[in-house]
This record gives C-alpha cells, sequence and structure tokens, in this order.
C-alpha cells in the first residue's frame, strides 16, 4: 500500500450474462503480470479462470460471487472486482458499485445492450458511478460495435462516443485505431503481448478522420481550450485526454473501447483509458450520515492522517473463518488498531489485514483511504460501518431489492439439519436478498431469494460445502393482499368479567395507496382517544399487516386514518386499543374489496428468428403480455411481463422448443392483481390445505 492515492483506481467488470467479463478480467490479470497463465471459463484443461474460483461457478461456467482482485498498470494500482451477470446474484453488483470509484461496461459486438446490461446500467445511475464501455468479441460473426454505441445512446440514454475503430471485423479483426492519438495499435505475440504502433492503413484514415471529429466535437463541450483549439485545428493528445477524462467523471460521455478478450486484442489500450480516464478515490465525492445531528451528511476526505470510516461491504466464510471485504473511505486501518462498528456499538481489535487476489489472500500491514481490503477473524454483518473511537458517522445502506421467490427446505435427517441451520445462517450474513423463516403452521424452513438460480445454488451449496442433504418443497410466489376501494370502520371492544374491564372504540377509514406500503394517520380531535392509546392502535394495524384476513398474505398499499372514538376512564387501557384496532382493521378490510397480487416479471427472450413464433406461443400461454420486440441480424430478443408463478421449469420448456439455441433473463417489474380464475384457485387450495 505505498503508492499516492491518486495513483489508485477502484474499477468494477459489469455486463449481461456471457458478455465476456470473467475472460476480459482473466486478460488483465495477465497483461499485469498478476497471472503467469491464461485460462478460459469453460476451458478444455479444467482449471477455469482466476475468479471463478468457487466449484461450482466452475461447472456451471458463470459467475456466482463477485471476487476481488489487486494488480499494477504503469505504476498504476487497479483494484478489480468481477461481478456475477444473473440477475439472480444482483446484490453482488449493488454491493460492488456501492464501493467503487469506476467501472466498465462490457458489451458484446453482436448482442449488443441486453435486459441486463440496461439493469446494470441503473445500479451505475443510482451510485454515480463513471464508466467507459468496452465492445468486446469483435471477431465474432455479425459483430457491429457501431451498431452497439447507438443502442447505448437509444436504450440507455448513454452520451456514448468512440474512441477507437476496429481494424477489420469478425475474423478478419487485426487490430485497432486509437482515435486520441491516430495511431492503429496491433496485438502480436501467442497472447497478443506484444504492442506494434504504426500509422492508420490508407483505406481507414477518412473514418478514423470523421470519428476523430465526432469525438472532439462531443468533448469539446466540456472544455474550453479543447474547443478553441478545434476552430485553430491545434487539437493535442494531451488536450484531448483531459477533457475526456473531465467528461467522463462528470457522467457526460461514456468512451467507447473495443476488441476481443477472447482472441487477446484491446485489453492493454483498455487499461490505458482505466488509468486516463477513470477517477481515482480524491476525485468522487463520498458522503457519510451523522448520527449525532439529524442524520446530517458530511463529506469525507482521503485523507490518511484522518479519523477512520470504513465500510464492510461483502461477507465471505472462509475455511479459517470469516473474510470481511472492507473499503476505507477515509483515514487508514492498521493491523492492531482498536476501531467501533457503529451499529452494535462494540469496540472491535483488528488482528489481520489482508489483500485478495480471487481465493488467496496476502497480508499486508495497512489499508489507506481509497483501497479496497480485507479483514480477518472480526464478527459483523454485511453493510456495517467501522469508525475510530469517539466518530458517530455510518455510511448509508445499499438498495437491497425485495425476495421474490420462496422455496421449502427439508432435511434428511438430524445430522443435516444441524448442518443446513449452519449454512442458512451463513447464507444470511452474506447476503441480504436471501431470508430465511419458519412457517408456524407446518414448521418446514422457507428460503426466499431472487430466482430460482438463486435458491438452487444455495441448495446445491450446502450440499457441497455443509454436507447438509436437503430435499426441497414446490417454489412458493411472495403473493400480497392489498385493497381496492375505500371503507369505513367504527368498531367498540368491550369485555366485562368482574373487577375492571376492557374497553376502547376505533373509528375511521381506510383506503388503497400505490406509493408506500403502509401509512397510518391520526386525525382525533378533542381527545376521543387519549393520546397515550394512539401507539398501541398503530402497533395493532401494523400486526394486522402480517397475514391479510383474506389469504394470509402480507397487506400492502393500505393508508389507514382514524378520526374519531370513545375511552373508558376505567376499562380503557393499551390491550383494549390494540384489540379495539384489530376489530376496526377486520370490518374495514372487509367492506374495502380486498384482493390478491402477484409479482410480475420482465422476462426477455433472446431467440433465433426461426423460433421467434415458438417463444411467442409460450409466452402468451404463460400469461404472459409481450412488451416488444427487436431482430439483431439472425437473432430476435422478445421482452414480456409474466406472473413470476407462470415461470417455474420455463427453462426447460424454453431449450427444447428452440433446440437449446435461446436464453432468457427475468427481472422484477411491479406488483398486480391477480386474474379471477387463479385468485379462486389460491383460495381452493388454501381451503384445502
Amino acid at each position: 500500500m505505498k503508492k499516492a492515492s491518486h495513483k489508485v483506481r477502484n474499477i468494477g467488470i459489469s455486463a449481461h450474462i456471457d458478455a465476456g467479463k470473467t475472460t476480459l478480467t482473466e486478460r488483465i490479470l495477465f497483461y499485469t503480470h498478476r497471472i503467469h497463465a491464461i485460462h478460459d471459463v469453460k476451458g478444455k484443461d479444467g482449471v477455469g479462470a482466476t475468479m471463478d474460483f468457487m466449484e461450482l461457478e466452475k461447472e456451471r461456467g458463470i459467475t456466482i460471487a463477485s471476487a476481488a482482485t489487486c494488480t499494477e498498470w504503469k505504476q498504476h494500482e487497479i483494484n478489480i472486482i468481477d461481478t456475477p451477470g444473473h440477475v439472480d446474484f444482483t446484490i453482488e453488483v449493488e454491493r460492488s458499485l456501492k464501493v467503487l470509484d469506476g467501472a466498465i461496461l462490457v458489451l458484446c459486438a453482436v448482442g449488443g445492450v441486453q435486459s441486463q446490461t440496461i439493469t446494470v446500467g441503473r445500479q451505475m445511475a443510482r451510485y454515480k458511478v463513471p464508466s467507459i464501455a468496452f465492445v468486446n468479441k469483435c471477431d465474432r460473426n455479425g459483430a457491429n460495435p457501431f451498431r452497439v454505441i447507438d443502442q447505448l445512446k437509444q436504450k440507455m440514454g448513454l452520451n456514448a462516443v468512440a474512441a477507437q475503430i476496429p481494424i477489420g471485423l469478425e475474423a478478419e479483426l487485426t487490430g485497432l485505431v486509437d482515435l486520441v492519438a491516430m495511431k492503429a495499435i496491433y496485438f502480436d505475440g501467442e497472447n497478443g503481448e506484444c504492442l506494434r504502433v504504426e500509422n492508420i492503413p490508407e483505406n481507414l484514415m477518412q473514418e478514423a478522420e470523421e470519428k476523430r471529429e465526432a469525438l472532439v466535437d462531443e468533448v469539446s463541450m466540456f472544455s474550453d481550450e479543447l474547443a478553441e483549439a478545434a476552430l485553430e485545428d491545434k487539437v493535442t493528445e494531451d488536450l484531448l485526454v483531459f477533457a475526456i477524462r473531465k467528461a467522463t467523471l462528470a457522467r457526460e460521455i461514456t468512451p467507447v473501447f473495443m476488441g476481443s478478450a477472447y482472441k487477446n486484442k484491446g485489453v492493454q489500450p483498455l487499461l490505458d483509458a482505466v488509468t486516463g480516464f477513470l477517477p481515482c478515490p480524491a476525485d468522487v465525492q463520498n458522503y457519510a450520515i451523522d448520527i449525532d445531528h439529524d442524520n446530517k451528511e458530511v463529506l469525507l476526505s482521503t485523507e490518511p492522517e484522518d479519523p477512520l470510516i470504513a465500510f464492510a461491504f461483502k461477507l465471505e466464510e472462509g475455511q479459517y473463518g470469516q473474510l470481511t471485504y472492507i473499503r476505507v473511505y477515509q483515514g487508514s486501518l492498521a493491523k492492531g488498531d482498536t476501531v467501533v462498528n457503529i451499529r452494535t456499538g462494540k469496540k472491535i481489535k483488528i488482528g489481520r489485514v489482508v489483500r485478495m487476489h480471487a481465493d488467496q489472500m496476502e497480508d499486508i500491514r495497512s489499508i489507506q483511504a481509497g483501497y479496497i481490503g480485507a479483514l480477518f477473524g472480526i464478527d459483523c454483518a454485511s453493510g456495517d460501518t467501522f469508525t475510530a473511537t469517539g466518530v458517530s458517522l455510518t455510511m448509508t445502506a445499499m438498495y437491497v431489492p425485495e425476495p421474490v421467490i420462496t422455496l421449502a427446505v427439508i432435511p434428511k435427517d438430524n445430522s443435516a439439519g444441524t448442518n443446513m441451520s449452519k449454512a442458512l445462517n451463513r447464507f444470511i450474513k452474506e447476503d441480504p436478498t436471501f431470508k430465511v423463516h419458519v412457517n408456524k403452521e407446518t414448521g418446514d424452513t422457507i428460503i426466499s431469494g431472487m430466482g430460482e438460480l438463486h435458491l438452487e445454488v444455495y441448495v446445491e451449496r450446502m450440499r457441497r460445502e455443509y454436507n447438509a442433504e436437503v430435499a426441497t418443497g414446490m417454489p412458493r410466489v411472495a403473493y400480497r393482499e392489498t385493497i381496492t376501494r375505500k371503507s369505513e370502520f367504527d368498531y367498540i371492544h368491550k369485555k366485562q368479567t368482574g373487577g375492571s374491564g376492557q374497553f376502547g372504540r376505533v373509528a375511521g377509514y381506510m383506503e388503497p395507496i400505490t406509493e408506500e406500503d403502509f401509512i397510518f394517520e391520526n386525525r382525533i380531535t378533542g381527545g376521543s382517544i387519549p393520546t397515550q392509546f394512539i401507539s398501541s392502535c398503530e402497533k395493532s394495524f401494523k400486526q394486522c399487516l402480517a397475514k391479510g384476513p383474506k389469504m394470509k398474505f402480507p397487506v400492502t398499499g393500505i393508508k389507514v386514518v382514524i378520526n374519531d372514538g370513545a375511552s373508558h376512564s376505567v376499562d380503557s387501557s393499551d390491550m383494549a386499543f390494540q384489540a379495539a384496532a384489530r376489530g376496526a382493521f377486520l370490518e374495514g378490510y372487509a367492506k374495502a374489496g380486498p384482493v390478491i397480487h402477484e409479482p410480475i416479471m420482465k422476462v426477455v427472450v433472446e431467440t433465433p428468428v426461426e423460433f421467434q413464433g415458438n417463444v411467442m406461443g409460450s409466452l402468451h400461454q404463460r400469461r404472459g403480455i409481450i412488451v416488444g420486440t427487436q431482430d439483431e441480424g439472425n437473432m430476435c430478443a422478445i421482452e414480456a411481463h409474466v406472473p413470476l408463478s407462470e415461470m417455474f421449469g420455463y427453462s426447460t420448456v424454453l431449450r427444447s422448443s428452440t433446440q437449446g439455441k435461446a436464453q432468457f433473463t427475468m427481472e422484477f417489474v411491479v406488483y398486480k392483481q391477480v386474474p379471477q380464475t387463479t385468485s379462486e384457485e389460491l383460495i381452493k387450495k388454501a381451503s384445502e390445505k
């Protein structure tokens, strides 16, 4: 950790499934001499890529958990986090973008902007992360990087500008033209490690000049010096680099680079762009919340001498104990220091500080502001803030989406039950989107997550890592209940059994709302319900929401207003008003037109054009509404909104109807009312149980 912080880059590599994130990371590690041999994601040698170190990742050829590494390029230290593409593991992308300063958005030159690319784009916008784009797979048939740039503008609203043009495409891809330096770059040697810089070929000169002019025009909006130089035709490379960096940091433009990671072309210029255009920690403004002063925002410095502020963004249970990935925002964290966990108020002594390279770790003495590292053997939760003693600042929590699918897991025997409990405790700690509860009626352990694949991976990890043999029940959908119209209630709770009795009257109305799950409003005047019992009413209404009277599903989108009531000087109590509010809720709810809502998913299927009809038919059968289709050469992307309950087992159906050539992604969009027939089926099933 010897470098100055302006020589540090904390970057993430994000993209749609199979755009080539892990392959690109593997090449970056090779060219920066972090590894000495290249292994591919689905390589024949069985080794697998460095960043996919989990057994499951190697078998499936996908990234499940984000992995961190650090490397050096031209005196710059680059901390890289390789993130998954599947929406089921979206929390991995969320938590990575929360602590990163910049990102590389990887796109396929054939597929272009795909559904998960748009999701990742939204996540980058949420955390205001500046990014550069890399159009990968320019060696594939049908590759067209300029169509991808148009899609970045149209579909994602990014001001994407080409910083390179390819020399040849598809099988003819031999090199790239750098539009900033106006030079041609070729990648020689067995693994493209030898760069040959030459003059631009004659046949590409006109296109290169046009694209460079477009680049200068776009960037000169953010630099007066460059605008003046452009008018006098005196644009220098340094001026252009300065202006591109300034515009990229402000998220005003997204420079686009090209190449083929698999064919070892275009990776070194991309590394130059990371050091040249993406921010160092000092370029980014990070804020903490002062919990002692009304949660006021406080701008953090990147000075190592200031009091420590660090954020635990990811936990991992290793063979030797808990590993806590940490980003230090201010101050420095050294071995032997005592820090405070703001959430629990506990003091913790730091025993071991390490730097990660995939699943290997290297001991270091301290982590300075702006760096990412890991702590060993400390007890904390994902999202905790560590500070120096006497500091009351906390980092803002990351966005955690709600789970949409549940599954019952039943251990085969007692030892499997014990191991399953250990596994579940660890998974809850590591993954905020993974939830566990016990069904009080059936006694089953219910796990909830972001999709079938998400839960499937955790069940498989229980078997492998904890030797917990479990059977799984049918996946269950997270239905909700709500009301459709305004209704009034006026309920009196009266009980007289000798001695002091119970009395409470609660009156008011309830109505549907869309913007929040629950709002309680007190409009009592004249003290008809004494102030001390108002909170009892609110508490009781909240408790009623956990299980709706109609189908025992959670109730959302409801506003309760109390405007009248009555009390008794002796018989009124906290318990009496809780009972009165419960009765009032049941009375009002029954008259308010209760309905069941189900989660609707955005499903995007990418299929060869010849199977378009089959795919559309299969989505219609599943109550799907086709939102749009888009032809991309011989492939077609179909977007539909489909209820989650209809999507179980869809991957098998899709494979068989398209000869295994189609793939789909799915993410939650909205809750909508279920049709009458489905509602009747649900009620029938519930009554049978």
